[in-house]
């Protein structure tokens, strides 16, 4: 497989983060399992990284989505999804994590803002506390419309 310089380990992510704190940057952070990348995607991504001056993405690892979503997923394995987000121009960095949540990367990081995608709300962020604690902004971005996975998985699946 392909490697690609922009997805790191998250020891890596936090010495780049280091770096762009020295310098003064604005560090976002968006996350996500990112199974079947559609535009909903992108659009989410490209408003997140407009209110820092550096995105970088986490994503679920395969094991933390079939916890998350049941055995059959994620349909597309951990590397290909990281490299897929890599590939679009408004992310800097993309790591993976395999928790539920990312509240350790939140601790970890502490970004100065963390986004998420419209299937969520102010009430409903899962790490909303912890940003809280912390002093991150929780930001939700992305087009309204719904352009969610599991409606992709249910075309493609069709009726059952």
């Amino acid at each position: 497989m392909k490697s690609v310089d922009n997805v790191v380990s998250r020891s890596e992510l936090l010495r780049c983060a280091a770096g762009w704190r020295a310098e003064g940057k604005t560090v976002a952070l968006a996350n996500g399992l990112f199974d079947l990348v559609h535009v909903g995607h992108l659009r989410y991504l490209e408003e997140a990284a407009t209110l820092a001056d550096v995105l970088v993405v986490a994503i679920n690892d395969d094991a933390s989505a079939r916890a998350l979503k049941g055995e059959d997923r994620p349909i597309v394995p951990q590397q290909e999804r990281a490299e897929l987000i890599a590939g679009f121009r408004c992310v800097a960095l993309v790591t993976l994590f395999g928790e539920s949540t990312v509240e350790a990367l939140l601790r970890a990081l502490v970004p100065h803002v963390h986004c998420k995608g419209t299937d969520y709300n102010a009430e409903t962020v899962p790490e909303r506390e912890t940003a809280r604690a912390l002093g991150i902004r929780v930001a939700i971005t992305g087009d309204p419309k719904s352009h969610a996975t599991r409606d992709l998985i249910a075309r493609i699946r069709g009726p059952r």
